[in-house]
C-alpha cells in the first residue's frame, strides 16, 4: 500500500457513523441556540438526555439484534409490560411489606426470559425473528389489557421513582444510558461472545466453519436484549408519578430508528452501540429543537422517517462500495 493510499485509509476511518452522529447533534444545538437561546439551558438539555436515556438503553440491546441480522419489534409491548409488572409490585410493596427491590428484579427477569422464548423460536425452530415477535407483540398487548382492563396505577412509592432520582447532580437514567453503553461497547468490542455477534450477523456460514455456534449466540443476543429493555423498562416507569397499563404508541419504531440512525446495518453484521445511543440522543434533539424553532410537530415523524431512509440507503451504499472495493 503506498503512503497516499494509507494516509487516505486513516482519514476515512475517522469519518464513523458516531463521528458524524456526535457532530450533527453539536451542529443542530448551535444552530437552535442562536434562534433560541434558551435551547441550550441547564434545564432543556436534562430534559433531552433523561427522554431519552431509556429509548437508548432499549437500542443498545436493539443494535445487538439487529448486528446479529434479526430484528424485534416486540420490544414496544415488552416495555409496557414490564413497566406494568413494576408498577403493581411497587405498589404491593408498599401495602404489603415486601422488599421493594422485587419491582426492579422480577421486571428484569422476565425481559429475559420472554425474550429468551424468541431466541429460542428463532435460533431452534428457524422461525424468522420479524414473525416470532409480531406474534409476541400481540401476545404481550392482549395479555396486559386483559390482565390490567387498562386502569392505570397510581400511589407508586417514593423510594421506586428511580428516574426521578439525581446522584452528584446527575440524573439516574443518564447515569444508567452512559455505563450500560460502555459496558455494552467494550463486551462487543473486546469479548469473544461479543465479536461472536458480528461473525453470525456478517457471515453465518464462515461463523460455523470458524467454530461459532450460531444458536447459542441467538440465545445470548436475545436474551442480553430483554435485559436491556428490561432496564429501559424500569427508566420509563419511574420517570412519572404514575404508569399508564397500555404499551407505548410507536416506542418500539423510536428504538429500532435509534439504532439504525446509529448506524447498525439492517443487513447485520456491522455497527455499535455507541452509534445507537448517539442516533437515541438525535432522534430526541430534532423534535425539541423544531419547537424551539418554532417548527409544526407535525414535520417530526416525516423527519423520522427521511433519517431511517436516508440511513439505510448510505449503509448499502457503504456495503456495495466495500464489496466493489474487494473484486
Amino acid at each position: 500500500m503506498s503512503k497516499t493510499t494509507d494516509r487516505r485509509a486513516r482519514a476515512t476511518n475517522w469519518v464513523t457513523q458516531e463521528s458524524v452522529l456526535a457532530i450533527s447533534i453539536i451542529v443542530l444545538g448551535a444552530v437552535v441556540s442562536l434562534i433560541n437561546p434558551n435551547f441550550m439551558s441547564a434545564t432543556n438539555i436534562s430534559n433531552i438526555l433523561n427522554n431519552s436515556s431509556y429509548i437508548a438503553i432499549a437500542a443498545i440491546g436493539m443494535a445487538m439484534v439487529i448486528i446479529s441480522g434479526n430484528i424485534d419489534i416486540s420490544v414496544g409491548a415488552l416495555i409496557g409490560l414490564l413497566a406494568t409488572i413494576g408498577g403493581r409490585l411497587a405498589v404491593g410493596a408498599a401495602e404489603g411489606g415486601y422488599w421493594i427491590g422485587w419491582a426492579y428484579i422480577i421486571p428484569l427477569f422476565v425481559g429475559v426470559l420472554i425474550e429468551a422464548v424468541i431466541g429460542f423460536i428463532v435460533a431452534y425452530l428457524r422461525v424468522p425473528a420479524i414473525v416470532v415477535s409480531l406474534g409476541m407483540t400481540s401476545i404481550l398487548r392482549g395479555g396486559l389489557i386483559l390482565w390490567t382492563g387498562g386502569e392505570w396505577i397510581y400511589d407508586l412509592p417514593r423510594e421506586f421513582m428511580l428516574a426521578q432520582q439525581n446522584v452528584l447532580g446527575v440524573p439516574v437514567p443518564v447515569i444508567f444510558m452512559v455505563i450500560l453503553t460502555i459496558i455494552a461497547g467494550l463486551w462487543l468490542r473486546y469479548a469473544p461472545a461479543g465479536r461472536a455477534i458480528y461473525a453470525v450477523g456478517g457471515n453465518k456460514e464462515a461463523a460455523r466453519l470458524s467454530g461459532i455456534s450460531e444458536k447459542r449466540v441467538l440465545m445470548q443476543v436475545f436474551m442480553l436484549n430483554g435485559l436491556m429493555v428490561g432496564f429501559a423498562a424500569m427508566m420509563f416507569a419511574t420517570q412519572f408519578s404514575a404508569i399508564q397499563s397500555t404499551v407505548p404508541s410507536g416506542l418500539e419504531l423510536l428504538i429500532i430508528t435509534a439504532a439504525v440512525v446509529g448506524g447498525v446495518s439492517i443487513l447485520g453484521g456491522t455497527g455499535t452501540v455507541i452509534g445507537s445511543t448517539l442516533g437515541a440522543l438525535l432522534i430526541h434533539v430534532i423534535p425539541n429543537a423544531m419547537i424551539f424553532a418554532n417548527i409544526s410537530q407535525y414535520w417530526q415523524q416525516a423527519v423520522q422517517g427521511v433519517l431511517i431512509l436516508f440511513t439505510v440507503l448510505v449503509d448499502l451504499y457503504r456495503r456495495r462500495r466495500q464489496t466493489y472495493g474487494k473484486k
